[in-house]
């Protein structure tokens, strides 16, 4: 049997890429106003609001696209995917936060 080569001794690195929480709240504050402005009318909540909803929309949407085989989309920030991924699960989930709180929901532009 051959000993260990060179490529069994060499551990791989993370790729240093992934987000921390720093890009998540980043995320979710520009994904989460980005939503908002897409939609009309008036939308609940404030600056706090809007980044929670943008947070749980980029994982939401990552989430659901990656169920639907389109890979990792919310794995890092400078990504087309992870921001499509963002807005678009932050804008369904302003469009739900707008049914549950009783007020208008929000038409798109």
């Amino acid at each position: 049997m051959p000993g260990p080569g060179a490529g069994d001794l060499v551990r791989k690195q993370p790729k240093g890429d992934d987000m921390g929480i720093i890009g998540w709240i980043v995320l979710g504050l520009i994904g989460g106003g980005i939503a908002k402005a897409i939609l009309k009318g008036e939308q609940p909540g404030g600056f706090i609001v809007t980044a929670l909803i943008g947070i749980a929309g980029a994982m939401i949407g990552g989430g659901i696209a990656k169920a639907l085989g389109f890979g990792d989309p919310i794995d890092e920030f400078f990504d087309l995917s992870t921001w499509l991924a963002a807005i678009i699960g932050s804008i369904g989930l302003l469009v739900v936060w707008g049914m549950l709180t009783g007020r208008k929901r929000g038409r798109l532009a």
